[in-house]
Formats: C-alpha cells, sequence, structure tokens
C-alpha cells in the first residue's frame, strides 16, 4: 500500500512539474477573506502582486516592513484601468482601503532606491463584499413560527460571531508582524552594540600599551657609559 501511494504521489509531483511556470515577479491570490504573506525583497528589485476582484467589493490592504536598513518602501496601487491609486515613497508601513471595481488590481513594493539593503516585507489582504453566493437554506426549514427566536437573528448573530473572530485573527497576525519588527530591531541594536564595544576595548588596549611605552621612554637612560 505505501508503494502503491509513492507512485501516486510521484505522478502527481510529475504532473505539477509539467504545468507552465507563474510569469516572473507576478503573484495570484485565491479568493479568500483574509490573506497573508512576508516576502524578501532585495536590494535594487521591485516585486508586483495580483488580486482579483469584484465590482463594488471592498479591498484592504496592510503592509509592514519588518526588516532591513531604514524600515521603508515604496508601495504603489494599481487599479484594472492602470489609475495610480496609491503612491507613496519611502514608508515603513501603511494602510489602504478601496471600493473596488471589475478587474485586476496591481500593487508593487519598490526597493529600487537602495542599492545594498535588502527588506523583509509582510502585507496582509482583507477582501469584503465579494459577493459569494449562499444557500437558500430557507426553503429546508419548515415550522419556523414555532421558534421564539427568527433564524435571521440566529444568522445575523452567527455572522457577527464570525467577523469579529476574524477581527480578531487581523490583530494577531498584525500583532505578530510588530513583534518581529520590533526583535529584527533589537538584534540589530545588540550586534551595534557589541561591534562598538569591541572597537571601544580595542582603542583602549591600544592607549594603554601606547601610554605604558611612552611613560616607559621618558625614564630610560640613552646615555652610553664608556669603560
Amino acid at each position: 500500500m505505501g508503494t502503491a501511494t509513492g507512485q501516486r504521489l510521484f505522478v502527481f509531483v510529475s504532473l505539477l512539474m509539467l504545468l507552465p511556470p507563474p510569469p516572473p515577479r507576478a503573484l495570484g491570490f485565491v479568493p479568500s477573506l483574509d490573506s497573508d504573506f512576508t516576502f524578501t525583497l532585495p536590494a535594487g528589485r521591485k516585486e508586483c502582486f495580483f488580486q482579483t476582484m469584484k465590482k463594488e467589493a471592498m479591498l484592504e490592504i496592510e503592509y509592514q516592513v519588518l526588516d532591513g536598513a531604514g524600515l521603508d518602501v515604496d508601495f504603489h496601487l494599481v487599479s484594472p484601468k492602470h489609475e495610480t491609486i496609491v503612491f507613496e515613497q519611502r514608508k515603513s508601513d501603511g494602510v489602504h482601503t478601496v471600493e473596488t471595481e471589475e478587474g485586476d488590481y496591481m500593487f508593487c513594493f519598490d526597493n529600487t532606491f537602495s542599492t545594498l539593503s535588502e527588506k523583509v516585507i509582510f502585507f496582509e489582504l482583507i477582501l469584503d463584499k465579494m459577493g459569494d453566493e449562499e444557500q437558500d437554506w430557507k426553503k429546508y426549514v419548515t415550522g419556523t413560527e414555532l421558534l421564539d427566536m427568527k433564524l435571521e437573528d440566529i444568522l445575523e448573530s452567527v455572522n457577527s460571531v464570525k467577523a469579529r473572530l476574524g477581527k480578531s485573527i487581523q490583530i494577531q497576525n498584525l500583532l505578530k508582524a510588530f513583534e518581529a519588527r520590533d526583535r529584527n530591531i533589537q538584534e540589530s541594536n545588540f550586534d551595534r552594540v557589541n561591534f562598538w564595544s569591541v572597537v571601544n576595548l580595542a582603542v583602549m588596549v591600544i592607549v594603554s600599551a601606547v601610554q605604558v611605552y611612552m611613560l616607559k621612554s621618558l625614564f630610560e637612560d640613552k646615555r652610553k657609559t664608556r669603560t
């Protein structure tokens, strides 16, 4: 049984390898209510992502620079009509909410202004009012007049709990991003303090050695004795 499973897995992986690769520097997301992603943006590079949206939906994008010199990046948000909606330069974080139209929205993170430092970037997408069709559950329910609470009220309560849970997950993800950025800053400061401590120690040792040598040379008798 294990051999048969391994063969099926090998065939599946082989089929995946035959699929055409995605275009470079362009990633897509499946429709979902909440998606987050963390990636490394090399120095001198620009990365763009695409999100398909429906008409009159809501798209919220939040990003943070977690690591890298300056903790800044350029951000662009472009509509399906190739109109620039948001353009920010040298920002460490940002939150943007737009009412969308039908088509693919493109948002880019630009680090071309940096020639040495790469950036670690976290961003989160929140999609709302995507217009997913709901099942007509009412036709499967009978005897609703016997209930003290209407089914609409129950559904409203369930949706409220779901929305609050989704908001809690979003806040937790943001707190994780803040924690990661603060940890990177602390580690960078720790390394910097250690480096300059070693430099100061080395300078103190060199200065002490020079002072001892100079004091010793002052008390040396350089006169030559004749025999």
